[in-house]
């Protein structure tokens, strides 16, 4: 009998399981095959901070989200439509994210009695009428897996390895992918290490695939069709990945070499990982012993002439700081990269939070103003890190460019820019001579020389005591300390005469604004769209420079009779803009190690429009 497909719009799929099941590893390759196939698509990995929790353990479970559609989107979705579970743990911590009736996959092998006592289970929930509202269909996928495997000479150990891509396989027949662009991976993935399972783990993907075929337990299979994107070239791309690329632009358009000090740290640490791979293009990533090591050879390398960057996570930035002061007054280009986890201290790493805001604004002794830029999703960080390096050659001075857990480690399509297109960035280094000062400044941007040590004619003094104006001679003169405190000041501040205009979408003014910055922006968005649609005077507006604001920010808040700020925090943003415009800004505020989802937004909108 041939079974029925069905044309659906978007579908939200969640893999979850021990994290050595392959979730993370199947759900890549389920979301790389909806963007080929031409669908949006938006991520939310969900990783244990525990580097190996018991197994079957709840604090274990590691999941990966995908919504993918035909129509643009901007969230990983609040709910799913299925959700598969490799066993009892995954079940209890995920089960509340499935839609009523939606599909409960689970592999009925893993529900011994052993495994549903360490999830906290007193009965068998596929036996005791717990799951009526899903469709539950649970699936012997360790027992079919070795019976899949038996004729390969694996190990019963490494037929198990296997299992997850069986799973894969039956998603892939439900939402009716293709399985080529899997297989290629596999081929790819295991050839030089593990040949032996190249073949285990296509006939897994197959045979997961002809089981949903094959049974009467499926009757109909999903399909849903390409996206509409604007002409070009896309990829697939995750947010520490699209940071990776915007720091290699950075450097090939200024002729800069690259120097990446860096510390490992969750959720960081990809980035050094990644930058790692582009020595061919003169990129130098080394990881030092602990964080101020990291930061310091950034700064030597700013000294010497070349783009300095450091990146690490909140306590990384608090061992930082010092570091980063003695590259603001020494007015070196230094960019530092913040990709934001839960704390305070080492919190829970592997969870999203925006709550480093205030510790970048104020984190560091003495009048200390830096620029400070923030991602606002996984393609934006490109352009937001690239800004972050042009501003930072441009002004001589640090900036920090924020990203978040939720962004940095989510995907979705990029369109790959013409590098022909990006802005110039011109280093401009001190070449005359003739009356060289270290701290003559340009009439604009109050930026002073770049010069690079070793030139005959350029030498100077540097460091950390505060310096005479224009000399650069040790001071300790009132009158002159006040004075550099201003010009340093005053440099971050112009940096608004060339923040283009803010966006606002939607309604221009009205009775509400919702402004957020960061990993917010796509559950505002899509609320917003929503309530446009209903037919209320809303708008967005999501800010990218978040010090100095943007110059007609202002004017903008005073349009709207209300501005809601929602933020992974207890209201960072909310105090500054208070602060500044002295606007009653409301928060949404949720400190939870997760995103907002669309409907807690929407219940708090529905009271002020």
């Amino acid at each position: 009998m041939r079974k029925q497909v069905e044309q659906i719009q978007a579908a939200t799929v969640l893999f979850a399981g021990d994290s050595g099941d392959g979730s993370q590893t199947i759900g890549t390759q389920m979301t790389e095959t909806s963007a080929i196939v031409g669908n949006d698509v938006a991520t939310l990995p969900d990783y244990p901070a525990e580097i190996k929790a018991p197994a079957g353990s709840l604090a274990g479970v590691s999941g990966f989200q995908l919504h993918f559609s035909s129509e643009t989107i901007h969230t990983p979705g609040d709910t799913c439509d299925v959700l598969v579970a490799m066993n009892p743990a995954a079940l209890k911590v995920n089960l509340h994210k499935l839609k009523a009736n939606g599909i409960l996959i689970v592999n009925s092998d893993n529900f011994a009695r052993k495994n549903l006592r360490l999830a906290g289970y007193t009965d068998n929930p596929l036996e005791d009428d717990s799951l009526t509202k899903y469709q539950v269909f649970p699936v012997e996928l360790t027992k079919l897996t070795r019976k899949t495997l038996e004729s390969t000479g694996l190990g019963t150990k490494d037929m198990d390895r296997c299992k997850n891509f069986f799973a894969l396989g039956m998603i892939l027949w439900l939402y009716s992918r293709p399985m080529d662009h899997t297989i290629r991976w596999i081929k790819s993935r295991f050839a030089a290490k593990y040949p032996e399972f190249i073949e285990p783990n296509i006939l897994a993907l197959r045979a997961g695939n002809t089981y949903c075929e094959a049974t009467e337990q499926f009757a109909t299979s999903y399909e849903v069709k390409p996206a509409k994107f604007a002409p070009g070239k896309y990829r697939n791309i995750a947010g520490n990945t699209s940071t990776v690329l915007g720091l290699v632009a950075a450097a090939h358009q200024s002729g800069l070499q690259l120097v990446y000090g860096s510390y490992p740290i969750t959720p960081a640490s990809d980035i050094l990982h990644g930058l790692a791979n582009y020595r061919n293009f003169g990129i130098v990533t080394m990881q030092m012993e602990d964080e101020i090591a990291a930061v310091g050879v950034a700064i030597g390398a700013a000294f010497s002439g070349a783009l300095g960057v450091t990146g690490s996570s909140g306590p990384g930035l608090a061992l930082k700081s010092e570091a980063i002061n003695l590259a603001m007054i020494t007015e070196l280009p230094l960019v530092v990269c913040n990709i934001q986890r839960a704390g305070p201290s080492t919190g829970m790493p592997t969870k999203t939070e925006q709550a480093d805001l205030l510790q970048m604004f104020y984190g560091r002794n003495g009048e200390s103003p830096l620029p400070i830029l923030a991602a606002r999703r996984p393609t934006d960080c490109f352009e937001t890190v690239y800004e972050a390096c042009r501003i930072a050659v441009k002004y001589r001075t640090p900036v920090i460019f924020l990203s978040e857990l939720y962004i940095a480690l989510g995907a979705e399509p990029w369109q790959i820019p013409d590098v022909a297109d990006l802005p110039k960035i011109e280093p401009n280094f001190q070449n005359n001579v003739n009356g060289f000062e270290p701290y003559t400044r340009d009439a604009d941007t109050l930026a002073r020389p770049w010069a690079k040590p070793g030139t005959p004619g350029l030498e100077h003094r540097i460091g950390g005591l505060e310096k005479s104006d224009i000399t650069g001679n040790v001071s300790y003169d009132a009158e002159n300390h006040e004075k550099m405190v201003s010009i340093r000041a005053e440099k971050v501040k112009r940096i608004a005469d060339e923040i283009p205009p803010t966006e606002i979408f939607g309604a221009q003014e009205g009775n509400l604004l919702v402004l957020g910055w960061g990993g917010t922006f796509g559950t505002i968005r899509t609320v917003v769209e929503n309530k446009l649609e209903e037919g209320h005077a809303i708008g967005h507006a999501h800010l990218r420079h978040l010090n100095p604001f943007p110059s007609d920010l202002g004017e903008i808040l005073k349009r709207f009779k209300t501005v809601l700020i929602p933020e992974l925090n207890s209201g960072q943003l909310r105090q500054l803009i208070r602060n500044e415009f002295l606007v009653d800004a409301i928060g949404l505020n949720k400190v939870q190690g997760q995103p907002f989802q669309v409907f807690e937004l929407e219940s708090k909108i529905e009271t002020y429009i």
